[in-house]
């Protein structure tokens, strides 16, 4: 506490007490509040007291606020001056968060409104994710604004991903709604659009009808169900049940053993993807990607517009993973249709393929469904689900994302709280940074790349605060992020569609900025920039890296180690 607030605070005679006595007891994902003088104030451990002349339970000044305290602590115990919301705001520039894993948060009914957005982001969500397998469109419209609303308020990017839904089997009705299947009998599926039994039921996709083979697995109901082939012919298959039970109308199919000639975006899809792209998201999500070209047709519709990424959920995707990661601009393990074509223990250790080859590659990749399943229902998780996240965290993984959780959940902001309580455990794990780099990620024969994995190796050896890069189309940011360096790497952009598709990578935090145009110029920014947010003080070693000429993309050829003065701030 500096001495002008000490003596302030002496001379109003203000006394801190335990407040939860004296509160109201909050909802799911809401805070307890007590009001000083007019400033409303919330508290961030409301179940332990405050040591004595002490300002650590308080964490956010929402309003009325006389004067500045600059040594109160915002949310996760970072310092910075909150300041009077009856004054015009001023710039400010927040401490990047130092965890280097990325949390994805999926926005639903339980956090749709502007309120929860922010808490969310507040709790650790670095991006929001959009189901487009629900609601209709003109509903996304304002939950996308309310998403670029943080921009403003926090003064930093925002990531957008938009998910498409893909196309989905599905068998047709039921004449009772639903039927048992018992194991060993015969089921048929047709083109016969009556309504079905216990003998058979109709399929409404006639493309399944060639791809399929003899022997043939076909699993219904999220493989609740097992169908084994044994009969095909143009109108009808037959099949025997392997595992019975019971099958309403309109549940999925999952064909795992075969490539199904149907398109990866269906209508829906690309009504949706029209949609996303005129409201300027970053990354748009592909489902049912099965082969490299799904991809390149996915990236020719998107034409630059964003980011793609494409969702490895089916195992013929897994045979040509490197071709598909060739393609695309990141992948997804999506582990929940994975773990429905696949048998459960096969999904782990492809879990690690997908995350090792991707960071071979250097491309983003996202570790996604039932991290933390149970806290749908429960405000902590089970010790599996943490030991689960841990492992993403520790395989290298970009990001980690919360689906239902955080959508249709009870404890969303609970969900995002601890995910981030459980990426800054493992990352300050002694042994993390050893543990991440069991995955190896030689540099290709490139000045970029082998500078970049130069920039890796100097903060190892000598100390240093941050890695400063600039970039045009964020690819040296990439490379850079593929080292996993013990540092932050501060991104400098001109662009600030770039800025915000570097919201999913590992350990970037992008600002967007004016570019450059000399050698003296990205020193002195840099420097200007490091300052600002924090990321270095008066001695601190930076490393840079940029292109020349600069302002040209893929043009990165120049790395050099400065130190900070800590004066470079003045006359800016």
């Amino acid at each position: 506490m500096n001495q002008r607030a000490r003596v302030l605070l002496r001379k109003l005679r203000l006394r801190f007490h335990h407040p939860v006595g004296e509160a109201i007891a909050a909802e799911s994902g809401e805070t307890h509040q007590f009001n000083i003088f007019g400033i409303m104030a919330v508290l961030q451990m409301c179940d332990q007291p405050p040591k004595r002349r002490c300002c650590r339970l308080i964490t956010d000044l929402h309003s009325y606020a006389p004067f500045t305290f600059p040594f109160l602590p915002v949310m996760g115990g970072k310092r910075d001056k909150i300041q009077s919301a009856k004054e015009p705001s001023q710039m400010q520039y927040h401490k990047p968060r130092m965890r280097k894993v990325r949390i994805l948060a999926t926005l639903g009914p339980a956090s749709d409104t502007p309120e929860m957005i922010e808490k969310l982001f507040r709790a650790g969500a670095d991006a929001f994710r959009v189901n487009m397998s629900h609601g209709e469109q003109a509903d996304k419209v304002q939950l996308i604004a309310n998403i670029r609303a943080l921009e403003k308020a926090y003064n930093r990017p925002t990531t957008i991903l938009v998910d498409l839904q893909g196309p989905k089997l599905r068998v047709g009705t039921f004449a009772g709604g639903k039927v048992e299947l018992k194991t060993g009998e015969p089921f048929r599926l047709d083109t016969n659009k009556k309504a079905g039994d216990t003998t058979r039921v109709h399929l409404p996709h006639p493309e399944i009808f060639a791809a399929l083979e003899i022997d043939t697995r076909l699993l219904l109901d999220d493989g609740k169900l097992v169908l084994r082939v044994t009969d095909i012919s143009p109108d009808h298959i037959d099949t025997r049940v392997e595992v019975g039970g019971m099958l309403s109308d309109r549940k999925g199919l999952n064909v795992p053993d075969v490539v199904v000639p149907i398109a990866a975006l269906t209508d829906k899809d690309r009504s949706d993807l029209a949609f996303a792209l005129e409201q300027g998201v970053d990354w748009v999500a592909m489902s049912f990607v099965q082969r490299p070209e799904d991809v390149a047709e996915g990236k020719k519709l998107i034409g630059g517009k964003a980011a793609l990424l494409a969702k490895i959920e089916k195992p013929a995707a897994i045979h040509r993973l490197e071709e598909i990661l060739e393609i695309a601009d990141g992948v997804m393990v999506a582990r929940g249709d994975l773990g429905v074509e696949l048998p459960p223990e096969q999904v782990p250790p492809l879990q690690k393929k997908i995350v090792s080859t991707a960071r071979q590659m250097g491309k983003p990749v996202v570790v996604a469904t039932q991290m933390l399943e149970s806290m749908i229902v429960s405000p902590t998780p089970t010790r599996a689900e943490v030991s689960d996240v841990a492992t993403a965290i520790y395989d290298g993984a970009d990001a980690v994302m919360l689906s239902a959780e955080t959508a249709a959940g009870a404890w969303p902001i609970e969900a995002v709280s601890i995910m981030d309580r459980i990426a800054q455990q493992v990352e300050s794990d002694p042994d993390f940074f050893k543990r991440i780099h069991f995955t190896e990620t030689p540099a290709d024969a490139t000045t970029a790349d082998a500078l970049a994995e130069a920039s890796g190796r100097i903060a190892d050896t000598v100390e240093t605060s941050a890695i400063v890069c600039f970039t045009s189309s964020g690819s040296t940011a990439r490379r850079i992020s593929r080292e996993r360096p013990a540092v932050p790497v501060l991104v400098l952009t001109a662009s600030r569609a770039t800025a915000r598709r570097l919201g999913l990578l590992w350990g970037a935090f992008a600002v967007t900025t004016k570019d450059i145009g000399s050698f003296e110029e990205m020193v002195a920014k840099g420097k200007r920039m490091a300052l600002r947010y924090h990321l270095g003080s008066a001695g601190a070693r930076l490393i840079m890296m940029a292109g020349v000429p600069f302002g040209t993309p893929g043009s990165t050829n120049v790395l050099h180690v400065v130190r900070l003065t800590g004066d470079e701030l003045k006359g800016h």
